[in-house]
């Protein structure tokens, strides 16, 4: 690619306005690029767009910058694609497509990008559920002063993150930043990979870094583990981890990764867990039930009613735990998406949803 004037036809495909600084940024370093911008308007989930995008638009391209907008039968709509680059980190909503399927055009994400705003994300949500902050803000629309009546148990009882455990299930771009920030915390950081990590050249990330964050040699993992059965898998998620983050890229293998026989493992602590990667990852039945059978026991016990002695969530995370289940989750993914306003999701006790934007942002 390269060359004299107007040589390349740099497609731009995305559910956002357009960039125009950087179209000019390259517009004047690079002036035989050619620059055409779509816009694919949002519906409820990122991955479709309210409006048909023409097929002869891709006609003349060579590069393609898209989040999920592709010619609808190559090679006959784009006989000059040379390159197409994807705004997400993962691939697998194209998975299926001619493009990915019937094609050898270079495919490349934008992996690495998302973790500063991700790992910002995780820790917000971890810290709403063990500083109450649902409850701080009810207080506060009433009115009121938090530190009597209904709930003050739960506010004495916050257990800070200090010596806490957290497990990264997937140690990218995106887990190195936050076991990163986590790290700063005062929180013990383990890692699990596919493949081995036991040289110091396996352990450095050798993608794109955002400058001064991420965890480029692989240094705050105090324990590094790995494989790809369920033997492996079960033996991390029994290293007393308090919080789980879930963040492997979906593929056959780690569709339902997590369900039933691993969360009873999880159970041990009452991890909480925290998925930003793929929805499908989780069979969602059975996390549900897990919520249920941690809150449906704490509140079980006579003293919960009891504003004076109120017990909490939070204290009743102790080792060799006899309590059942999880005491809570941060999802930005689920399955499917958009979620159902009917799924019993919604509901589930110490949940909190987002949908899909913890990697949105600026720079």
């Amino acid at each position: 690619m390269g060359g004299g004037p107007q040589t390349e036809h740099l497609l731009i495909i995305l559910p956002f306005d357009p960039p125009t600084a950087i179209f000019d940024r390259i517009s004047r370093r690079h002036p035989h690029i050619k620059i055409t911008f779509h816009q694919l308007h949002f519906t409820d989930t990122p991955w479709k767009g309210r409006s048909q995008v023409p097929p002869e638009i891709f006609h003349d391209a060579t590069i393609l910058v898209t989040l999920s907008a592709l010619p609808p039968s190559p090679p006959r709509d784009c006989p000059k694609l040379e390159l197409i680059h994807f705004t997400s980190a993962g691939t697998n909503h194209i998975a299926n497509s001619p493009i990915y399927t019937d094609t050898t055009i270079p495919l490349t994400t934008s992996s690495g990008i998302h973790g500063p705003q991700i790992a910002e994300w995780v820790l917000m949500t971890m810290l709403t559920s063990s500083h109450h902050y649902d409850l701080l803000r009810k207080k506060q629309e009433k009115h009121q002063w938090g530190q009597h009546g209904e709930g003050v148990g739960l506010l004495r009882s916050l257990h800070d993150k200090v010596g806490q455990r957290l497990g990264v299930l997937g140690y990218g771009g995106i887990g190195r930043q936050v076991g990163r920030v986590a790290k700063a915390m005062g929180m013990d950081v383990i890692a699990y990979t596919a493949g081995p990590r036991d040289t110091p050249e396996s352990k450095r990330d050798h993608g794109f870094i955002v400058p001064g964050t991420g965890d480029p040699d692989g240094d705050y993992p105090s324990a590094w583990y790995s494989g790809t059965d369920k033997e492996d898998l079960h033996h991390f998620l029994a290293q007393d981890i308090d919080h789980l983050l879930i963040s492997v890229p979906l593929t056959k293998q780690t569709t339902h990764l997590l369900g039933k026989e691993e969360f009873d493992i999880l159970s041990k602590r009452n991890a909480f867990i925290s998925n930003i990667s793929r929805g499908a990852i989780v069979d969602q039945p059975a996390l549900i039930a897990a919520l249920r059978a941690y809150d449906g026991h704490c509140k079980s016990d006579p003293s919960y009613a009891d504003p004076s002695f109120k017990v909490a969530l939070e204290a009743d995370m102790k080792a060799d735990t006899s309590i059942p289940g999880l005491r809570g989750a941060a999802l930005d993914v689920t399955d499917p998406e958009p979620l159902p306003p009917d799924d019993p999701l919604w509901d589930a006790p110490n949940c909190f949803i987002t949908p899909h934007i913890s990697g949105l942002g600026s720079a």
